[in-house]
């Protein structure tokens, strides 16, 4: 479990994170969203001790111990959104290094290697790895302890494909057994696979905390889709305005905005006309709008 209790941190006169309150619990996984600056990142290192509050405190587990405290940082892994191991080194001297130093089973230097789908690149230097590789080699660092708590941040930043599911696994497999997961990302297939709650921050700010399911579904509202006609008959827009208000033609293109289930009874509208589609793109809301939205106090 993690509780952030009315969190500050100031860096000078900026304040980075303000007021934070928020609880995660074990067996739960929660994505932290926000535009860049908002305050995701200081979050996180106060809650992985690596930061000192300006006021209010992070309590880590149950009981709750501060963050910072000695059992506290024993309970937890830690991803950074940046990870960098040195050169010379091979990716399993890195990982050996990390098992020692957290007094792991020798047994799980091969079992993160495994996890983090780095099998293949374990002998090589991690001066020759990409980014993705790095990335990936971070990943397996954190994975190496059992920690009931698992903090990343970022971490499908720079993955290719291999590395997304080695990194879905992980975070599935700690979620089954109980630990409590919370993580920082800007893909929103992150969020939709692994997290049941979400909790966006802006300007420092919690301005939402909801289940994954209903900031999908406010997303989907704030949706539109465009249809490319070679015309469209008065008619034509009486009646898709009529299933989806604000509809509108503009520069060849019939405009539908709202939700997927009305921008599908525009398309059928359309189609019964007998009018013909030459193009069609259909999206939902953006998650930088809506965060514009809740800083101006608007609703999520």
């Amino acid at each position: 479990m993690i509780r952030f209790q009315s969190l500050a941190k100031s860096f000078g006169a900026h304040r980075a994170v303000d007021a934070l309150t928020l609880t995660v619990n074990a067996g739960e996984a929660v994505a932290l969203l926000g535009p860049n600056g908002s305050g995701k990142t200081t979050s996180l290192k106060a809650a992985a001790g690596l930061i000192r509050p300006t006021s209010g405190e992070v309590l880590i587990g149950e009981p709750g111990r501060p963050a910072a405290s000695p059992d506290a940082r024993r309970a937890l892994s830690f991803l950074p959104q940046k990870v960098a191991f040195p050169d010379s080194l091979t990716g399993r001297e890195v990982v050996e290094f990390y098992r020692r130093l957290r007094g792991g089973d020798p047994s799980r230097t091969d079992y993160v290697l495994k996890v983090a789908a780095l099998n293949g690149a374990a002998g090589r230097q991690v001066g020759t790895y990409s980014g993705g590789m790095t990335q990936r080699l971070g990943l397996a660092v954190a994975a190496l302890p059992e920690a009931p708590v698992l903090l990343l941040d970022e971490p499908t930043s720079s993955l290719d494909a291999d590395g997304l599911c080695a990194f879905y696994g992980l975070v599935e497999r700690r979620r089954r057994r109980g630990q409590t997961v919370l993580f920082t990302s800007h893909q929103w297939g992150d969020v939709e696979r692994l997290a049941d709650r979400v909790a966006i921050l802006v300007d420092g700010r919690l301005v939402a905390d909801l289940p994954q399911r209903e900031l999908s579904e406010r997303l989907a509202e704030r949706g539109v889709m465009r249809i490319r006609l070679e015309a469209c008959p008065d008619d034509l827009l009486a009646r898709v305005e009529a299933v989806a208000p604000g509809s509108a033609w503009t520069l060849s293109q019939l405009v539908v905005p709202g939700a997927a289930r009305a921008r599908a009874a525009a398309l059928e509208a359309v189609r019964a006309a007998g009018v013909e589609i030459r193009g069609l793109v259909s999206e939902d809301g953006r998650l930088d709008v809506l965060y514009r939205e809740l800083a101006a106090g608007g609703t999520a």
